[in-house]
């Protein structure tokens, strides 16, 4: 008599990961390490796996209040990007991902911040379930912060780059700003949506603060959740 064996649910897989993070960066760990997380389900049972050794590291910096809150909850100092020289590792998840590593991020409103963190950092590590690897980046809408006054200039320039944008109702960034949500764009690699390109487009709209693709910036590491544990890709 044969038995079935259940899939992993998406919470087994995303604190599967969040634990393999924390034991990928824990070697590299010392008593003046200061680590950047992210924000989201999966950053957060990554912070969870973290606290297990806090003692092994000096702190944090947060891309989000909400993180800088579950950190100190967890008894991991949370440090001031500013006064901070250099982080070693960011931590994040994402909404999406490609066999490139590059992403959109931003479905918890923290883009901005999650993106400055990851400049700062040596190796950006992304945390996902196999779920947000992708061929083609575009059937998750793509994030844009923007300053209040100019929503509506930013959204008919969206239009004309062949994005429909759609106000996220109730939402302010940790940044007093709000976000367009895209549909519709398919990045295809080598085209005038690529990644990178569409990147650089949105970002010169005045009135924009940045958005979730991290192209530019894509992450060094992804350790992928699957059914049959979790894999480490690094980028090509």
């Amino acid at each position: 008599m044969s038995s079935s064996v259940h899939p992993l649910s998406s919470d087994h897989l995303k604190a599967a990961v969040g634990k393999a993070a924390a034991e990928y960066i824990k070697p590299h760990l010392e008593y003046s390490s200061i680590i950047g997380v992210g924000t989201g389900s999966t950053a957060n049972c990554f912070i969870d796996a973290l606290a297990e050794f806090k003692h092994l590291f000096d702190g944090a910096v947060a891309s989000s209040e909400a993180t800088a809150l579950r950190l100190k909850e967890r008894g991991i100092p949370v440090y001031d990007l500013n006064s901070v020289f250099e982080l070693e590792f960011y931590v994040d998840g994402a909404d999406e991902i490609n066999q490139q590593l590059e992403m959109i991020k931003g479905g918890g409103g923290a883009l901005t911040r999650e993106k400055i963190v990851a400049a700062v950092a040596k190796e950006f590590v992304c945390v996902a379930d196999e779920s947000k690897l992708v061929d083609v980046l575009g059937a998750y809408p793509l994030p844009v912060e923007v300053i209040p006054m100019a929503r509506s200039h930013v959204a008919r320039e969206m239009v004309k780059l062949g994005g429909d944008p759609v106000l996220r109702d109730g939402v302010t960034t940790d940044n007093g700003n709000i976000i367009l949500d895209l549909h519709h764009f398919h990045m295809v690699a080598g085209s005038k949506l690529a990644p990178t390109n569409l990147e650089n487009a949105i970002n010169q709209v005045t009135g924009v603060v940045t958005n979730g693709l991290f192209a530019s910036r894509p992450a060094d590491t992804l350790l992928l959740a699957t059914q049959d544990g979790v894999k480490t890709i690094k980028a090509r």
